[in-house]
């Protein structure tokens, strides 16, 4: 699983990247906006894929959920698609997106010191919603991360090989359209490791790291994704 370690941090280290780069204060690229996060995010996930191809490159333990309830039977070529492999796949991935974060942070450590709102600190590692609401803000990610992973696999159905960049634009499209109420977490690993790293950081004036809400970028996802490779095996 170490493809998907090394390929979850990479994602988070250009995605966390380009988050910080946008609301820390004193960066070159300070109020770059919300599309400059959405490229970043998407360019973090064409490198991210091409690090972890050897085990398929999911990055995401929604992706791995959504195409073991598929039906395929490998996750890779040589590794088994059932639930044991899931986990391990699942391991990997939150632990490298929670060194990922931790090496983001490390970048960004003089500006991680400047004064600014806990939740601007916060933003950088995991995401929040605009308008809380529990129950609205889970069916957001689940119907972002339907989309991520029906649209993911349906792209097998292709006769042409695009690889990563799909994924990349896939994951630009979804921020731009469906990013804005909750900030577009569609990958559980990318939320939860990255707000662990938050909670353990000397971070000065971090504030908390929002655990009420962290369940919704965790089991929303994994829904929208088990749902989306539910469909896509439906359609097939």
């Amino acid at each position: 699983m170490v493809p998907e370690f090394l390929g979850t941090m990479i994602l988070i280290l250009g995605g966390a990247g380009v988050v910080a780069n946008a609301i820390l204060p004193k960066t070159k690229g300070f109020n770059g906006g919300w599309l400059l996060i959405n490229f970043g995010w998407g360019l973090a996930v064409f490198a991210g894929v091409y690090v972890a191809f050897k085990s398929g490159g999911h990055i995401n333990p929604a992706v791995t959920l959504g195409i073991l309830s598929s039906g395929a039977q490998e996750f890779a070529p040589g590794v088994s698609a059932n639930f044991g492999n899931m986990l391990l796949y699942w391991v990997a991935q939150v632990a490298g997106a929670f060194v990922g974060a931790i090496v983001t942070y490390l970048a960004y450590k003089r500006h991680f010191d400047q004064d600014a709102e806990p939740a601007v600190k916060l933003g950088v590692f995991s995401t929040g919603p605009e308008i809380r609401s529990y129950t609205w803000n889970f069916i957001t990610e689940v119907i972002a991360t339907f989309m991520l992973v029906f649209v993911i696999l349906s792209f097998g159905n292709w006769p042409g090989d695009i690889g990563p960049l799909a994924a990349a634009l896939l994951v630009l499209g979804i921020g731009a359209s469906l990013g804005g109420p909750t900030g577009y977490a569609i990958n559980p690993a990318r939320d939860f490791g990255p707000r662990v790293a938050h909670f353990v950081l000397p971070i000065p004036g971090k504030g908390s790291s929002d655990w009420a809400y962290s369940w919704v970028p965790v089991l929303g996802p994994l829904v929208g994704g088990a749902i989306g490779g539910l469909v896509a095996a439906a359609v097939a």
